[in-house]
């Protein structure tokens, strides 16, 4: 054979930097001596200098990594908001005009927001490097016919690599020998039990989990040895065409996100054309021109809500601590709320809406079926008959079920009420019925001791095993594949097979793996086992089925889903059988539809896919860009998807999908890098309980930006009044507008007492209908119009009662202590104002609108901490000579604070009377958000 590949045999190999990869041979479909002919190879390797040669050309087994991106850009995302360049050219102007304080409080405030997002961001995506770990560091490869170890990124196409239990496939290879060869797959594929590999060629359109002759980098070897032909490396092996699909998914905005950018977009024109008319005003009524740009800057300070990003972090902060309690950890602040909004929930099958543990399910023998209830490991569960429960196990399910654990290498362990397998999940499987039924498998082992057995092989798809069967007798157990053992069984006639084969069909439609169970006794001189002992002669025992079965508590969540106006689909890389058994027992397929394969969906072009995306639930055979693909239809139907999975090959739909649920357990690096939110516990039901969570955190977040947005309103009411009304002259002569509050104290308001108040609204309960109303449309306004009347109602009453007690304040005093004193009494009263204001409309904000009776004033405690706290830190404003220098107050008497609080307290009737009318009418803030939006199809 020629040492040198002819020009197209490596056309799977990653091709030099900037050149496009040709399309691979379907190396699965050739026969080995095919194989190596095309990339130039042989079994005993490739030659050191040809090694090097290739690796020259085509470069190092290596995925390629996309670089992070840096802590300056992270900044600048930050920085490059609307309000807050607003923000900083009030500082720098501030600065210029010589009010140096007034222009650092803004700067500091600018500081803290940026800070506060620069951290929340700071964690960049890192899935494709995970790819990179999960090639492994050594090989042990043929070089020259000699067996070296070497660097697992230096392998190229051609090299034959030797493959034992425990090692990491380190390419994509071409297996040339396999001996009992089992490779776990999962990550990659979704399969829920370890592939059998063999040698033999397959059909070359077979689904990636359907190609027994090739195994794939990054997965794991459990039993058997091998040896495979590299035909793939680096970029152009499985892994790294998912690194391609990873780095091509994007990552979308939030609805939270994109609501609060329009927010933003709305208030910085707003204030921008507001500025521009209050410097008209001001020039027009014959202010200074650096005072009318001070009070510019002061309606700018005043109208931005300063503290909402830190309201908004920490709320979702809060939110996060409480998915954490209930098995869900964020990665990402927002992806809290976008929980709360998701339409779609796309699950992986294994692992997430199944437990990952095989279970027999339906046991047939020639005396009739059975049935066994339980799920997972645990022995525990009943066996029925014709539904009837049987305390005992009749003597042909007894046979059974021996039978079955004997020839079987599996082992149970029970520890503090867990359970776990060693060995073959399927075997497993077998060893649980067993105990179920009352048998003790170790016990029984020690009393039917094996003689000899023959392992399983692909190649004759049984394993048998010889046992000591009392005096002078032992017995051969024979299980495999049903067609397998019933050639070797003595049967009544071909319509006695059919009738057995018929029940395996049945089952197979069940989604269940079946294997076949049969048995004949020898006599003690029968020392060993050969495979002519089981050419014939034998007799059937039975049937067991088995399957991965959905958790029981994933049943109830997509029930849960359901009641809360969320679609739940399966997408899988398990057989089609399978899939549909699980999503029947889930009950996700709606009436008369059915699921659709890989290769049906790779058929369709983008339209097609969007149509049976919207109408098909139940999703089998499908590969790393289906789900892609999926994903992607769904949100051009306007669908806000959440994404589950615990694999490789779900990376990149969990990187695209508007939220990415890995599994903590069972997920692999790559996938909980790629996602938002990291499932403890791997179960499906925690899902249901963060979307609860998700739901809470948004309506309290309404309900802290309706407490927000009617403060910075009524403030800008404030100076736009003072401005307009109330010109005076200073010492000098000159004109200026009559100030009711200053820079500095606009933002005690805003970032102290607002922030204060609007946190404890975070922690309220959540709503009795939470989880029975639809999802809020995706393009609903945050400011919607009962938001807008409610701010414009509040902000209204709070401008009227801070300017009348201020202007009755000044005036009051201003015969007995003078301008300046006066001035700084009746500013600190307006203050004092609109802080009441703002503590007694926070609680009117706990319900929107329902009766704060109904939820009960003392419901949520943090409310009274936060009035508290606030109430203390006013005191500080108003009486500590440092905080009276910095913020220019006075100290005010009994009367003065006692008329602040009644004039305060005038926004509980008024927003009482508003909420008794808006329930009269039948009006539901919920209903209102839903109705303004587009809910998706």
């Amino acid at each position: 054979m020629s040492a040198q590949p002819p020009s197209d045999s490596l056309a799977a190999a990653p091709p030099p930097a900037g050149t496009p990869a040709s399309p691979a041979p379907a190396w699965h479909a050739l026969p080995p001596e095919t194989v190596l002919s095309r990339i130039g190879s042989r079994e005993e390797g490739l030659t050191v200098e040809e090694a090097g040669e290739r690796l020259a050309r085509y470069g190092p087994n290596v995925i390629q990594r996309e670089k992070a991106e840096g802590p300056l850009k992270l900044l600048w995302r930050q920085i490059n908001n609307p309000l807050i360049w607003v923000l900083i050219a009030s500082a720098v102007l501030a600065i210029a005009m010589g009010k140096v304080t007034d222009g650092l409080v803004v700067a500091a405030v600018v500081v803290l927001n940026t800070l506060i997002g620069f951290v929340q961001e700071y964690r960049a995506g890192k899935a494709i490097e995970a790819l990179s770990a999960m090639v492994p560091e050594i090989a042990t490869v043929m070089r020259g016919g000699h067996k070296v170890s070497v660097p697992a990124a230096s392998l190229v196409p051609g090299d034959v690599v030797q493959l034992a239990s425990g090692d990491r496939v380190p390419a994509d290879m071409r297996l040339l020998v396999s001996r009992n060869l089992h490779v776990e797959e999962a990550a990659l594929t979704g399969e829920s039990v370890p592939s059998h590999k063999y040698v033999a060629a397959v059909a070359e359109d077979a689904e990636l989990g359907d190609r027994a002759s090739l195994v794939f980098g990054g997965t794991l070897v459990t039993s058997g040895t091998g040896s495979a032909v590299v035909v793939a490396t680096g970029g152009a092996s499985e892994l790294g065409r998912i690194s391609t699909l990873l780095s091509e998914a994007t990552d979308l905005q939030t609805p939270l996100t994109k609501a609060l950018a329009t927010i933003g977009k709305y208030i910085t024109i707003a204030i921008l054309v507001v500025s521009a008319v209050l410097l008209g005003v001001g020039l027009w009524r014959g202010y200074e021109g650096s005072e009318a740009i001070l009070v510019a800057i002061t309606l700018a300070v005043a109208a931005i809500p300063e503290g909402l990003p830190a309201i908004v972090t920490i709320a979702l902060a809060i939110g996060v601590q409480r998915m954490a309690a209930r098995r869900a950890v964020i990665r990402k602040l927002p992806a809290v709320e976008t929980l709360g909004s998701t339409t779609v929930i796309c699950s992986d099958k294994t692992g997430t809406l199944t437990r990952n543990e095989m279970t027999v399910q339906a046991l047939w023998t020639p005396a009739g079926r059975y049935a066994f209830s339980g799920v997972g490991y645990a022995p525990r569960g009943e066996l029925r008959r014709e539904g009837q429960v049987l305390d005992e196990p009749p003597e042909d399910v007894r046979e059974l079920l021996l039978a079955g654990a004997l020839c079987n290498d599996a082992a149970l362990q029970g520890r503090d009420g867990k359970w776990e397998m060693t060995g073959d999940p399927t075997e497993g499987a077998l060893v649980v019925s067993a105990e179920k039924a009352g048998l003790r498998v170790e016990e029984v082992r020690r009393r039917h001791a094996r003689v000899d057995a023959i392992p399983f092989e692909s190649e004759h798809q049984y394993m048998a095993t010889l046992h000591e069967a009392g005096p002078g007798r032992r017995r051969i157990v024979l299980k495999g594949a049903p067609e397998v053992v019933l050639r070797r069984c003595a049967m009544g006639g071909d319509h006695e097979v059919e009738a057995v084969l018929g029940e395996v069909e049945q089952l197979a439609r069940q989604g269940m793996r079946v294997l076949a169970v049969a048995h004949r006794e020898v006599p003690a001189s029968h020392a060993c086992l050969r495979a002519e002992d089981v050419e014939g002669g034998l007799e059937l025992l039975g049937l067991q089925g088995m399957i991965d079965p959905p958790r029981e508590e994933a049943i109830a969540a997509v029930k849960a889903c359901h009641e809360a106006g969320i679609i739940v689909k399966m997408i899988t890389g398990d057989h089609h059988a399978t899939a549909e058994a699980i999503g029947a027992q889930l009950g996700l397929h709606p009436e008369g539809s059915r699921g659709v394969t890989g290769a049906q969906l790779a058929a369709m072009d983008d339209a097609r896919l969007t149509e049976v995306a919207g109408t098909t639930n139940v999703f089998a055979r499908v590969a790393p860009e289906h789900k892609l693909r999926l994903v992607r239809a769904l949100q051009s139907r306007q669908h806000v998807v959440a994404m589950t999975g615990d694999g490789v090959n779900d990376a990149p739909a969990l990187k695209q999908a508007n939220i990415g649920v890995a599994m903590g357990i069972t997920g692999t690096a790559v996938s909980k890098e790629a996602a938002d939110i990291v499932l403890a516990d791997d179960n499906f039901a925690s899902i249901a309980a963060a979307v609860e969570e998700g739901r809470r955190v948004y309506d309290n977040l309404i309900k802290s930006l309706a407490f927000v947005l009617p403060t910075n309103l009524g403030l800008a009411l404030i100076l736009m009044f003072g401005v307009a009304f109330f010109p005076i002259q200073d010492i000098n002569g000159d004109l200026v507008p009559l100030m009711a509050m200053l820079p500095t104290q606009l933002l005690w308001i805003n970032l102290v007492a607002t922030v204060s108040l609007a946190l404890p609204l975070a922690f309220e309960a959540r709503e009795a209908d939470i989880m029975r109303r639809a999802p809020r449309a995706p393009d609903a306004p945050v400011l919607n119009r009962f938001v807008v009347m409610r701010t414009a109602l509040v902000a209204v009453l709070m401008a009227a009662g801070a300017i009348g007690l201020f202007l009755h304040e000044y005036r009051l005093e201003l015969p007995r202590v003078g301008h300046e004193v006066a001035l700084a009494e009746a500013q600190t009263m307006a203050v004092n104002t609109v802080i009441s204001f703002q503590i007694f409309y926070m609680l009117m904000c706990r319900t929107l609108t329902g009766s704060l009776w109904k939820v009960g004033l003392f419901s949520n405690r943090t409310v009274f901490v936060g009035v508290g706290a606030l109430v203390a830190l006013q005191a500080a404003f108003m009486y500590v000579p440092f905080m009276q220098r910095v913020f220019d107050t006075a100290p005010l008497g009994v009367r003065a604070i006692g008329l602040s609080v009644l004039v305060g307290a005038v926004v509980l009737p008024v927003v009482g009377v508003e909420k008794w009318l808006l329930q009269r009418s039948g009006y539901s803030v919920v209903t209102q958000v839903r109705r303004q939006g587009r809910l998706p199809a």
